[in-house]
């Protein structure tokens, strides 16, 4: 059954701004932890599977197992997706909700458009994503209270304002929690190899990014982690809606 997104902030001005300012500078653990006690199941990760969502579940098991987690799959992820996604499912026990683009738009669109209209112009790659990404993810996030996600304000120039704690106001003014916001690349992988957990087999390729497999190429070593994403464009417009605010 498809839920209506709230129709009020979940946190007040007040409670938002006190929250923010303890959180700002907070360890990951504090904020999932925080996350757990103000939200539990009514909080949900976002996960693509790069490498900081595989931090974030991992962080997340042991300090806010209830948070639920969920996954966009376009119909067009790499096949090394899909195996990290089975292989995180079965490592943790953990039920990953999976959110489809609707079947009619994605046929109306390969039908009228080809299937790489994405290269055509901005316009065209960003209705691509809005079918496959922004539409499921309003779905996905329904009913909620708080999402989290694994942005980094390292990662590129549209990310350099990322915050630990923010309003989504896209969503009906949920909570956004980025617990990774001020992690460097070097934290995300040393978390990774310390504690051993799986990752994208891409990122041992030179794929520090990864989205659908059209869209997404390696990256070089002087680029930057979000290069290899929709590289045809210029690095401003490298965003698929999701975390953009419209």
């Amino acid at each position: 059954m498809s839920l209506a997104p709230p129709s009020a902030a979940v946190l007040s001005q007040e409670e938002l701004a006190i929250t923010a300012h303890e959180l700002k500078s907070a360890p990951p653990e504090r904020v999932l932890a925080w996350a757990e006690r103000r939200f539990g199941a009514n909080a949900v990760i976002a996960s693509s599977f790069g490498a900081e969502d595989v931090v974030l579940i991992d962080l997340a098991r042991q300090h806010a197992p209830s948070l639920r987690l969920f996954t966009l799959d376009t119909g067009r992820l790499p096949p090394e997706t899909y195996e990290l996604m089975e292989t995180i499912r079965k490592r943790y026990g953990l039920e990953v909700e999976t959110y489809f683009p609707q079947r009619e738009r994605v046929e109306a669109l390969e039908f009228s458009q080809g299937y790489f209209s994405f290269r055509k112009s901005i316009e065209a790659r960003k209705e691509c994503c809005a079918i496959r990404k922004v539409e499921p993810l309003r779905r996905a996030l329904a009913g909620r209270q708080a999402w989290v996600t694994g942005l980094r304000r390292e990662q590129s120039v549209t990310r350099t304002g990322v915050e630990v704690l923010e309003l989504d106001k896209d969503h009906g003014g949920l909570v956004k929690l980025n617990p990774l916001a001020a992690w460097s690349a070097k934290q995300v992988w040393a978390y990774i190899r310390e504690n051993g957990v799986p990752y994208n087999a891409l990122h041992d390729r030179g794929y520090p990014s990864i989205g659908c497999a059209p869209c997404t190429r390696a990256v070089k070593p002087y680029e930057d982690e979000r290069a290899g994403r929709w590289w045809w464009e210029s690095a401003e417009n490298r965003e698929c809606g999701l975390h953009v605010s419209r």
